[in-house]
C-alpha cells in the first residue's frame, strides 16, 4: 500500500480537522512510501520503535506521538534519538490524539467499553468523550472493581462515594480526571478513567459518584489495536500490537 493511500485513509475515518488538539495528529514522521507492515502500540517511545524496527515495520500507528503544545521545540536528547532511529529506518510515525478517544468504532472510550462489557447507552459531552452506561441490573462497586482488575490486568485505583449498589456507568480513558465534574452533573453512580488528580478525591467525597482510576496507558491500549486490525483487514496489512508495559 502507497504511503499517501494510506495517510487519505486514516484522514477520512478519523477526521482530525475537528478537534482542537495538544498535537499535530496524523503523519508526524515520513518515511519510506510503501506500506506492507505495520506496528501499533501506545505511545511512540524508544522502546517500541525499536521493537518496530527489530519487527521491520513500515509505519508506526501510536495514540501519543510527537510535539505537544507548550512542549520545547528543540529536537534533541530524547526526541532527538526517537527521531534519528526513525529516519534512519525510514519508518513513518503516525499519531491520532483526540481523534482515536472519539472514534465511535475504534475509539478508546468505545473499545474500553467493550472490554468491560460495557455498552454505551449516551454521551455525557458534545464531543462524544465521556460514555454512559446503564447496566442491565445493579451490582456491587467491588464486582466492578474487580473486573477492571481482571480485564485491564492492573490494580486500579478506588474512591468510593456514598453508593455502593451500581447501574449508572460513565468512562473516559487516559488523563480524563477533569470529567468528573460532568458525571457529578449526570447522577452516574461510578466514573472510571485512567488518571486521578488530589482534588478529584474530594468532589468524589462531596458526591454520590464512586471513582476508579484504572491507569492512562491501561487504558488506551485498545483503541490503536483496533484501529491497526481494521487496516490489516482492509488492506491485508501484516499487523502487530507491541505493548511496552507501563505502570501509569
Amino acid at each position: 500500500m502507497k504511503l499517501s493511500a494510506l495517510n487519505t485513509y486514516l484522514t477520512e475515518i478519523l477526521q482530525p480537522a475537528r478537534f482542537n488538539d495538544y498535537c499535530p495528529n496524523g503523519l508526524q514522521v515520513e518515511g519510506r512510501q510503501d506500506v506492507l507492515k505495520i506496528v501499533t502500540g501506545v505511545t511512540a517511545s524508544q522502546a517500541l520503535i525499536n521493537e518496530a524496527v527489530k519487527r521491520n515495520a513500515d509505519a508506526i500507528l501510536v495514540h501519543h506521538g510527537y510535539f505537544w503544545r507548550g512542549e520545547p521545540l528543540e529536537i534533541v536528547g530524547i526526541k532527538k534519538r526517537r527521531i534519528q532511529t526513525l529516519l534512519q529506518h525510514d519508518i513513518n510515525l503516525f499519531a491520532y490524539h483526540l481523534p482515536l478517544d472519539a472514534h465511535p468504532e475504534f475509539g478508546n472510550n468505545v473499545m474500553l467499553g467493550k472490554q468491560l462489557n460495557l455498552a454505551v447507552d449516551a454521551w455525557l459531552d458534545d464531543k462524544q468523550m465521556v460514555a454512559k452506561a446503564i447496566l442491565p441490573s445493579p451490582v456491587t462497586l467491588e464486582y466492578l472493581y474487580d473486573l477492571i482488575k481482571t480485564k485491564l490486568d492492573r490494580t486500579p485505583q478506588l474512591i468510593a462515594g456514598s453508593k455502593t449498589s451500581i447501574q449508572t456507568v460513565a468512562w473516559c480513558t487516559g488523563a480524563a480526571q477533569q470529567y468528573i465534574d460532568v458525571a457529578i452533573a449526570a447522577d452516574v453512580d461510578v466514573f472510571i478513567s485512567g488518571e486521578i488528580s488530589e482534588q478529584t478525591v474530594h468532589a468524589v467525597r462531596e458526591s454520590n459518584t464512586a471513582y476508579i482510576a484504572a491507569g492512562h496507558h491501561a487504558t488506551e491500549r485498545y483503541g490503536i489495536q483496533a484501529l491497526g486490525e481494521h487496516l490489516s483487514k482492509q488492506f491485508n496489512l501484516a499487523h502487530e500490537f507491541i505493548e511496552i508495559d507501563n505502570p501509569v
